[in-house]
């Protein structure tokens, strides 16, 4: 943390939130809300966090490619490329980006923005494996395969941005707390267990305890040949009685502090180079309470380091 005015206490802000709200991978259901509903939830105030940039969502088509079978793919591309832009441009300016989508297809940018400086990994924490190819998506949704794509699978408009497939290796995954694999195969969705991503899943978890699995994917995450890694969250991770505010609900998930104490020690290994958070949708939470117990586990993840590093000299 940088010094202001020669004091220790008086540090400029480390968080940096950029706002990208694209339902390009999804559809206009309410998730484009996210951002200001956590911001009103007092996100920002938690993290002291500074405000960086809105990118503007790019319209959105409701009708699948005929070639590649996905919805908007070239419109994903285009917003990838300028979330890309926006990310490297807060990590040059040594922040830790926060970006609030959204729908997953966002994680494209976001890697991107890593895999232009380095190499980098992945902690893939959501509900669902998001590991389809096209032919099996019923709906051409992004954000039923997004994992897939950022891993170089499926049609080189959105796998091969700035030609750098894939954005994130296989052994540079770690995908964590998913709970749909009997589903994914009942829709004929790929098998992320048959890759050399490492896997994580709930029934894992829930056999080792949260403490535990974290640490181990921290442990993969900092291997010497990689500069850092991403962390994408989908709030549906989160169980579904405590998190029906998603739009495709699944029975099971994380508890609220359980998210907050994977992201603690994710944080704490110094070497996580920023987050999204994804999914959420207001329009399912009309009191905001939701709202505010998802960003207070969120900030209860990552304001220790923030409190930590601000007592460092730089």
């Amino acid at each position: 943390m940088r010094r202001s005015n020669g004091a220790w206490g008086n540090v400029e802000p480390r968080f940096s939130i950029i706002e990208a709200p694209s339902i390009l991978g999804l559809k206009p259901s309410g998730v484009e809300h996210l951002p200001e509903a956590l911001k009103r939830a007092g996100l920002y105030k938690a993290l002291s966090a500074e405000y960086a940039v809105h990118v503007e969502p790019l319209l959105y088509n409701p009708e699948r490619d005929k070639e590649t079978r996905l919805l908007n793919p070239s419109s994903i591309r285009v917003f990838s490329l300028r979330l890309a832009d926006m990310v490297g441009s807060v990590l040059k300016n040594d922040r830790f980006p926060i970006v609030l989508g959204g729908d997953c297809s966002i994680i494209l940018g976001n890697l991107l923005a890593l895999r232009r400086i380095g190499r980098y990994g992945l902690c893939f924490i959501d509900g669902h494996a998001d590991f389809y190819q096209p032919e099996a998506s019923l709906t051409g949704e992004a954000a039923d395969m997004d994992l897939a794509l950022v891993s170089g699978r499926g049609p080189d408009v959105v796998t091969n941005i700035d030609g750098l497939k894939p954005l994130v290796r296989d052994e540079d995954t770690v995908v964590f707390g998913f709970r749909d694999a009997e589903e994914a195969a009942r829709y004929g969705s790929q098998d992320v267990r048959a890759t050399g991503m490492h896997i994580f899943d709930l029934s894992y978890i829930r056999s080792v305890g949260i403490n535990y699995a974290a640490q181990r994917a921290v442990d993969h995450l900092t291997r010497d040949t990689l500069a850092g890694f991403w962390i994408h969250i989908d709030a549906d991770v989160l169980d579904d009685t405590i998190m029906p505010a998603v739009d495709y609900r699944l029975e099971g998930g994380l508890t609220f502090d359980e998210l907050s104490s994977t992201l603690q020690i994710l944080l704490a290994s110094e070497k996580a180079a920023g987050i999204d958070v994804t999914i959420f949708n207001p329009t399912l939470d009309p009191d905001g309470s939701i709202a505010r117990e998802l960003t207070h586990s969120i900030a209860n993840g990552l304001k220790p380091y923030l409190e930590e590093t601000a007592l460092r000299p730089k």
